[in-house]
């Protein structure tokens, strides 16, 4: 009965050994396999409960189609990336965090007893023994309230409740179908100018182009076109008659019909004076050139009487005025 007894005391240590044994176990066992490990009821259980010397990432989630969780289904490659990221980068697992996946279908249990509502729902649980192991044994939660979340954001947050140390960094795939689409983009666009240099760059030379273009801008900027982008100006209002009204009353008031009359009114006034300037000098028919400055003269005077009178809505106290406004 002595030696009985004392045979049980030696023991005693290494069966408090092989006790937390499967445990490291577990660890190696699971992290040879794919990431993120893909769960059931039975493999969660088994790689949440305690004692365990490493840390778990799981994400519960529901990807079947008739669920309609778009969020599940948009954050799943976002948490492959993650997962397969912090594993090949963790190469001497000094982390020891494994990461897994438990869809609806498959953890039902699961679910009902953590009474989820929604999904999806990322639960971190750390060690409770070893170096790292914590106090509060309950997992921490990770809601996707604010919306869908990157694997930048979400790796954010697990390194924030891990011990200090490396933490491995998210690397994305290289995305080939893009490099070769903007590859291929690049060059055909490079192709392109080759050959049609010789067509464009007269037309890119032309100054009478550049000079429609900066005159068309100008018109557009001078008219109060960028205060209607700021502001988000009405386009007509009611004159409090039943019609309408087209100008507003105020330097610090206008609508969207009023910005394109006045750059009307401004593009008639610039191609009458260009015209006078050097359109006209240039017609060799004395009767024809007389006719043409008549014509170009009135309409400037028109548009000038026009314009005054614009302006004296806009501002009431304005005292000049031409005829026929």
């Amino acid at each position: 009965m002595k030696f009985l007894s004392l045979l049980t005391t030696l023991l005693l240590p290494l069966t408090a050994l092989a006790a937390k044994k499967p445990s490291v176990d577990r660890f190696q066992k699971y992290r040879a396999q794919s990431t993120p490990l893909k769960l059931d009821d039975a493999l969660y259980n088994e790689l949440t409960t305690a004692p365990r010397d490493y840390g778990f990432a799981v994400l519960l989630t529901a990807l079947e189609p008739r669920f309609g969780c778009k969020m599940c289904q948009e954050f799943q490659d976002e948490w492959s990336i993650l997962s397969k990221s912090w594993t090949k980068g963790d190469v001497n697992a000094e982390n020891k965090l494994l990461f897994g996946t438990l869809d609806f279908m498959d953890g039902k249990a699961t679910f009902a007893s953590l009474m989820l509502q929604t999904a999806p729902v990322l639960l971190l649980f750390n060690p409770t023994v070893g170096p790292n192991a914590q106090v509060d044994i309950k997992p921490k939660r990770f809601d996707f309230v604010t919306g869908p979340q990157s694997a930048e954001s979400v790796h954010a947050w697990i390194a924030r409740h891990m011990p200090e140390g490396p933490h491995p960094p998210v690397h994305r795939p290289i995305n080939w179908i893009r490099v070769i689409s903007l590859t291929t983009a690049v060059l055909g666009g490079v192709t392109f100018l080759a050959v049609a240099a010789p067509y464009l760059l007269p037309v890119i030379q032309n100054r009478n182009l550049w000079a429609a273009v900066s005159l068309i801008a100008v018109l557009l900027f001078t008219s109060g076109h960028m205060f209607n982008h700021i502001r988000k100006v009405p386009y007509v209002a009611g004159d409090g008659h039943g019609g309408l009204s087209y100008f507003a009353g105020g330097f610090q008031n206008q609508f969207g019909m009023e910005t394109q009359i006045v750059a009307a009114m401004y593009g008639i006034l610039s191609f009458a004076a260009i015209s006078l300037a050097l359109k006209v000098p240039r017609i060799a028919n004395p009767k024809a050139q007389q006719t043409a400055v008549v014509v170009w003269s009135g309409i400037l005077f028109l548009m000038y009487s026009f314009l005054l009178s614009v302006f004296r809505i806009k501002n009431g106290s304005y005292p000049f005025r031409l005829p026929p406004f």
